[in-house]
């Protein structure tokens, strides 16, 4: 077998690097993905998308971090059950580095059980492991409306899963949202209450952007 002249083989080497390292560049690109992943409270309910405290965070994030680009995949009414259902094909269509995991809520406010949400969730976050991305969990509380006993229980319930599969928690989102800052249903916040919600999160996910 004959072998190729050492011109044509420093061509083929000359035109091929540069196709390499384009690819190695888009996927850096992918890797960079934020996904956020909640339900009402991060798909931006009652207000304009503009508003919302994750579009705010993608506005910080272009000032402070450039290479990362936030896909915002969160759905009003959604529970952990069926965010669990719908991860999977969120981590391959977006191959995030970070996912910011905001779920539970409306299971607490459906009075499910507590050891079923926490299972969905723990399923959620392996799922997020196993395609190699970190975890940003997003703990809740619930009114006292709905018995101390549950409300305490559904609160401990991501500090429990937090320590067990070593994410990072943001123990409230709403940490330090005013009464008056809350829409006419006293659940989701109004728009003068986004920019603290991004700042909360945005403490939190710091330490996760490298």
């Amino acid at each position: 077998m004959k072998t190729l002249p050492l011109k044509i083989i420093l061509l083929v080497a000359a035109l091929w690097l540069p196709l390499c390292a384009s690819a190695a560049e888009n996927i850096s690109a992918a890797e960079k993905n934020i996904l956020v992943f909640g339900d009402s409270l991060s798909a931006g309910y009652g207000i304009a998308v503009a508003e919302n405290w994750v579009s705010l965070l993608q506005q910080e994030l272009q000032r402070t971090h450039p290479e990362y680009r936030i896909v915002n995949a969160s759905i009003s009414g959604e529970t952990a059950l069926g965010g669990r259902q719908r991860i999977a094909k969120a981590l391959r269509q977006h191959r995030p580095a970070v996912v910011i995991l905001e779920l539970g809520a409306n299971d607490g406010l459906r009075g499910f059980g507590v050891a079923g949400i926490e299972t969905d969730l723990g399923r959620i976050i392996g799922d997020i492991h196993q395609a190699r991305a970190e975890v940003l969990l997003v703990g809740m509380k619930l009114p006292p409306n709905y018995g101390e006993l549950y409300a305490t229980q559904f609160g401990k319930m991501y500090a429990g899963l937090a320590k067990k599969y070593r994410v990072r928690l943001l123990p409230f989102l709403l940490e330090g949202v005013a009464p008056g800052q809350f829409q006419a249903d006293n659940l989701h916040p109004a728009k003068e209450a986004q920019p603290l919600l991004m700042r909360n999160v945005l403490k939190e996910l710091k330490p996760l952007l490298r």
